[in-house]
C-alpha cells in the first residue's frame, strides 16, 4: 500500500492552517480531533472481543501476551506490559513488550530497525516463543516489516496472533488471526501517528490487557485485588482495597494484609470466609483464583 493511500498519512482538511492559529485555537482543534478517537475504537469493539478471548485462553494455558511494534507503537506495547506487573501482580514474563531496535529504541530512534522482518522473528526466537503464547503486532500504518516478520514467525510455531492497525485494509491484518483496525481519520499534524493513532492504540491495549486480566480472576468487583505493594502509596491502596472488599476497618485491613504476607487477594478471602491463610490459599486454587468462587 502506498503511503499516500493511508489515512494516517493524509492531510487533515480541518487543520490546514495550524501555523496561523492562536494557542487557544490550536488546542480547541486538537481536542476536537481527539474526541474522534474513542468513537473510532467503539467501531472496532467486535474485532477487539475475540482478541481478548484469545489472550485469556493463552493465559489459562500458561502462555504469555507478547506485544511487538516499532516507534510509538512499540513504546506503547512496552508501557502496557510494564504496567501489568504492579497493577495485576503478574511476573514480568507474562506480558512483554518488544520494540524494534531493542531497549535503546524506547528513547532514541534506531535506524532501519523496523524495516527488517528478520529482526521481528529474531526477537521472538530470543524469548522462546511457543504455541501457548499470543503475539499482538502493533503498527499505526499497518505495514511495518518488523511486525509482519514477528507475526509470520508466531504463526509458524502455532502461537495465536492479533494485530492493531490505524488504517483499514491494513497489510498486517493478513498475518493475524485476530486483526483489529481502527480509523480515527487523518492526524491533527500530518503523519504524526503519536497523536490520534497513538491514543487509539493506547485505548485498545488498555482493553486487551485489562479485560483479559479480569477474565483470569485478577479483579474482584472493580478492585485490583492482585496489586503488588511495591511502594508506600500502593501499600496504602492495598489496605483500602481490603477495606472496600470486606467492609472492615483500617486496623483490621492492616492486620490481615500483614498476615497474608501483603497478598491483598489472600487477605480478602481470609476475611470473607473466616479462613486461615492456608485455607484461603486452598480456596483460591480450587476457585481458579476468582474471589467470588471462594465465597
Amino acid at each position: 500500500m502506498d503511503l499516500e493511500k493511508l489515512t494516517t498519512e493524509r492531510r487533515n482538511q480541518e487543520t490546514m492552517n495550524l501555523d496561523e492559529l492562536t494557542v487557544k485555537e490550536a488546542l480547541i482543534k486538537m481536542n476536537l480531533e481527539d474526541q474522534k478517537v474513542a468513537l473510532a475504537v467503539k467501531e472496532a469493539l467486535p474485532q477487539i472481543e475475540p482478541a481478548v478471548d484469545a489472550i485469556i485462553d493463552a493465559f489459562k494455558k500458561g502462555g504469555r501476551l507478547i506485544y511487538m511494534g516499532a516507534g510509538t507503537s512499540g513504546r506503547l506495547g512496552v508501557l502496557d506490559a510494564a504496567e501489568c506487573v504492579p497493577t495485576f501482580g503478574v511476573e514480568p514474563e507474562m506480558v512483554q513488550g518488544l520494540i524494534a531496535g531493542g531497549q535503546k529504541a524506547m528513547t532514541i530512534a534506531v535506524e532501519g530497525a523496523e524495516d527488517s522482518k528478520e529482526f521481528g522473528k529474531a526477537d521472538l526466537v530470543e524469548i522462546n516463543l511457543t504455541d501457548k503464547d499470543i503475539v499482538v503486532g502493533i503498527a499505526a500504518s499497518g505495514r511495518t516489516p518488523y511486525v509482519i516478520g514477528g507475526l509470520t514467525y508466531a504463526t509458524s510455531v502455532g502461537a495465536a496472533t492479533a494485530s492493531v492497525a490505524c488504517n483499514k485494509d491494513a497489510e498486517i491484518s493478513r498475518y493475524a488471526l485476530f486483526p483489529i483496525e481502527v480509523d480515527a481519520g487523518p492526524e491533527f499534524l500530518t503523519g504524526s501517528t503519536r497523536l490520534k493513532s497513538g491514543t487509539a492504540q493506547k485505548l485498545i491495549l488498555n482493553m486487551l490487557s485489562t479485560v483479559s486480566m479480569i477474565g483470569i480472576g485478577k479483579v474482584y468487583n472493580n478492585l485490583m485485588v492482585d496489586v503488588k505493594a511495591t511502594n508506600e502509596k500502593l501499600v496504602e491502596r492495598s489496605k483500602r482495597i481490603i477495606m472496600e472488599a470486606t467492609s472492615c476497618d483500617y486496623p483490621t485491613a492492616e492486620t490481615y494484609f500483614v498476615n497474608a504476607d501483603e497478598n491483598v487477594k489472600l487477605a480478602i478471602v481470609m476475611l470473607l470466609t473466616n479462613s486461615s491463610k492456608e485455607e484461603a490459599e486452598a480456596k483460591l486454587i480450587q476457585g481458579n483464583h476468582f474471589i467470588k468462587n471462594t465465597i
